[in-house]
């Protein structure tokens, strides 16, 4: 069973908006470099949703695990995320598409993000 991992965030017109989801994805092959890993955006940027789940099936991916990199569960996470995740389950049947939790929910991020707006009173503004 080959495995993957797709990150989904937002996307923004400004390229550089993408950069700290992009090095989050590097982070995470090199965490995890047997599965195959893609970033996706719901907007304004490429590869979409449905570009990134393609490539995973077509590598052979029989099981994708869907990370939002998302904050919060909003409407993005509760709404669109799942009609566009039932559009990939439809065009490729035979991969499993299992939806996580959104990042920011999770103990570890919030602990984290913590500890940096923690820093951050100790340091000086850019």
């Amino acid at each position: 069973m080959k495995h993957g991992l797709l990150l989904f965030a937002h996307g923004a017109r400004d390229l550089r908006w993408a950069e700290p989801f992009e090095a989050v994805a590097r982070r995470v092959r090199q965490h995890e470099p047997t599965a195959a890993v893609q970033l996706a955006f719901l907007e304004f940027m490429t590869p979409s949703l449905r570009e990134a789940g393609q490539a995973l099936a077509e590598s052979g991916c029989t099981r994708v695990d869907v990370v939002p990199l998302f904050l919060g569960a909003g409407g993005h996470v509760r709404k669109d995320l799942p009609v566009l995740l039932a559009e990939l389950a439809a065009a490729h049947p035979a991969v499993q598409w299992q939806l996580q939790r959104t990042i920011g929910e999770r103990d570890s991020v919030i602990d984290a993000i913590a500890l940096a707006a923690t820093h951050c009173a100790d340091q000086p503004a850019p």
